[in-house]
Parts: C-alpha cells; structure tokens; sequence
C-alpha cells in the first residue's frame, strides 16, 4: 500500500521532469514570422543568424581537415611515384645494359677451343 502511494506521489514529478526537457529550446532554424513583437522577431532572427555561424565554422573546420588530409596523401603518394619513377629508370638502365653486353657476345667470334 505504501508502494502505490508513493508511485502515486511520484508519477506528477517524473512527467512533469519529462515535460520540461522537451520545452527545452532545440538550436536551429525557426520561423520567426510568426512573432507578434519586433523585439521577439529580432531576438528570433539573431538566434538564427548565431545557429547558421556555429553551423558553417564547424562545417568550415570540418572540411579545412578533409582538405589537409587530402593534401597529406598527395604529398605521400607524389613520394611514393618518384620512387617508382626513379626504379624504373634504373630497371630500364638495366635492360639496355643487359641488351648491349647480350649483343657484344652475339658478335664476338666463337671462341677457340684449345683441344684438337
């Protein structure tokens, strides 16, 4: 009995606990048009102007680390094909090199065997 008297008590706190917490004021765009007094459309209006700065610094820092991120792994990568270039280059020196000592032994006159 002292169990349903106090959920009883207590079940206008708990409501009236979750009523407050949704009246709270959410940030973002509102409808400032239908406000009666300038004084509230003015305050309406600036709220939106202070939620749409936050909002583009935020997206502005967002998109400034994508941007150095993106600018990082361009530099990597601009490392990582001078790299391959530079092996390259040397892979091709050493075919050519390869190719002409091929081409010496082809023209080079058999050698003598010293056994008759």
């Amino acid at each position: 009995m002292i169990a349903r008297f106090a959920v009883v008590l207590l079940m206008p706190l708990v409501f009236g606990v979750v009523g407050t917490a949704r009246a709270q004021d959410v940030p973002g765009i509102e409808i400032c048009t239908v406000e009666k007094t300038m004084e509230r459309r003015t305050s309406c209006l600036q709220s939106n102007v202070d939620f749409l700065q936050k909002t583009i610094g935020k997206l502005t820092t967002d998109h400034q680390q994508k941007l150095d991120a993106a600018n990082r792994q361009i530099a990597s990568l601009q490392s990582a094909i001078a790299g391959l270039q530079k092996l390259v280059t040397d892979l091709q020196a050493a075919q050519l090199k390869l190719t002409e000592d091929l081409k010496k032994k082809a023209d080079a006159p058999p050698a003598k065997d010293g056994t008759k």
